[in-house]
């Protein structure tokens, strides 16, 4: 008996104002996820308007020239659907999950949001306060706090170093008029790529987007980017804490980079999972840690790899030693045949599992448009995947993996002396 073996159908079209629409099909999916990605984020906010594109992100939400605020979370909820969006360094979304007969609805609020609000005044200033709150909230968690400082250190003087959220310094030099001049210009044709994954007919997708959708052309058509360099340094931030807080990083390849893949392995390996080298030496064997993980952040030309673990004072200069110590021993041995094998079967296993999921599907194929401009099937990652050798591996740490290259962030309630010799030890 022969197995049937399912390929989602993906078509792509590029309407005559830029707009790219695209889809997947899954035939069998009672759930459709749909999104209007804006291809620009923080790093593409224009001089002096550092939190724009996250204050337009709340603010669509207050009101469109169709619907109020009311009505914006009504509409999908009403159904049984989600409504939401996000902000990033590199792109804005918003986006919707709704059972398959619900998708002219999705679309429509989707394109309203993108396109379609109207900045009350009234509902500028409150927000912008609520904002205020927000930056203060995310300053008192400590575990993602130090991230964005991380990043700022990092990629000190590039706009990749900035906020998301902005400041509230450069929230309040962003009037509602440079805030509303930013959406209108920013906020259409080229700039825009509306996804769709599910039980989806491509040119009903098209008649629905061409119904809802301006016509015209993005006054302000996304610059080309300028690739960052990154920075090492050493870095103590004194907060108040019952813990001390410990980032370490380095450099890693972009998404086009030619090292992508041995990346996502070298990250499963050092800190991805349970089964990873940190996890079993810092926390299972030694005890040090409650939590300890590597992260790996990629953007169209730039990465970092990053080690967080948050400890005691007492333990936190046997835990950097530690970190440093399993990068370089990665340096000096790589990794072997074995663990290679574990690793890929373990990435892989990540992104087969995640295709199944329509709204990964969705996010994958405005992703893909976004940063490689064309369709890449998770057959096609599968393989690039099974490509990734002991020897590729070594290259990637070769390129990367430079003690001098380090980037170290300490947060907690230590004084500065004391931190940085923990750190000198270390490296």
């Amino acid at each position: 008996m022969t197995a049937f073996v399912f390929q989602p159908e993906f078509r792509k079209t590029v309407l005559p104002n830029g707009v790219r629409v695209v889809t997947e099909h899954h035939p069998f999916s009672r759930a459709t996820s749909a999104a209007v990605y804006v291809d620009l984020g923080t790093r593409d906010e224009p001089q002096g308007l550092n939190g724009a594109a996250h204050f337009v992100e709340h603010l669509v939400f207050k009101g469109t020239k169709k619907r109020s605020a009311f009505e914006i979370a009504k509409s999908l909820e009403a159904v049984g659907g989600e409504l939401n969006a996000y902000t990033s360094r590199e792109n804005t979304c918003f986006h919707a999950v709704s059972l398959r007969e619900h998708l002219p609805l999705s679309l429509e609020v989707l394109v309203d949001l993108a396109t379609q609000a109207t900045f009350a005044p009234s509902e500028f200033t409150k927000e912008r306060e609520v904002i205020e709150q927000e930056i203060d909230m995310s300053a008192d968690l400590l575990e993602e706090y130090i991230f964005d400082l991380y990043f700022e250190k990092a990629y000190a003087g590039h706009s990749l170093g900035l906020p998301i959220l902005g400041t509230s310094q450069t929230l309040k030099g962003i009037t509602r008029d440079k805030l509303f001049d930013f959406y209108e210009g920013h906020y259409g044709g080229s700039n825009l790529v509306v996804s769709v994954a599910g039980d989806v007919d491509h040119q009903r997708v098209l008649d629905m987007v061409e119904k809802s959708l301006s016509p015209t052309r993005a006054r302000y058509p996304r610059q080309p980017r300028q690739a960052p360099k990154v920075g090492p340094f050493r870095s103590v931030v004194h907060r108040p804490s019952e813990q001390i807080h410990l980032l370490m990083g380095l450099p890693s390849g972009s998404y086009v980079g030619t090292h992508r893949f041995e990346a996502y392995i070298v990250n499963a390996l050092l800190g991805g999972g349970m089964t990873s080298r940190l996890y079993q030496k810092v926390r299972e064997e030694e005890a040090l840690v409650y939590s300890i993980y590597s992260y790996l952040n990629t953007f169209t030309d730039a990465g970092l790899i990053m080690v967080y673990a948050g400890t005691s004072e007492k333990n936190a200069p046997k835990v950097l030693d530690h970190i440093a110590e399993e990068v370089e021993r990665l340096r000096r041995e790589g990794l072997n045949s074995e663990e290679l094998e574990f690793f890929k079967t373990q990435v892989k296993g990540t992104i087969l599992l995640g295709a199944d999921d329509i709204e990964n599907r969705m996010n994958s194929i405005a992703v893909n448009e976004m940063i490689f401009g064309r369709y890449r099937s998770v057959d096609e990652v599968v393989a690039e995947i099974d490509q990734v050798s002991v020897d590729s591996v070594k290259a990637y740490i070769k390129t990367f993996f430079k003690p001098e290259d380090f980037g170290v962030m300490v947060m907690g309630d230590i004084d500065e002396k004391t931190a940085n010799r923990w750190i000198s030890s270390a490296l």
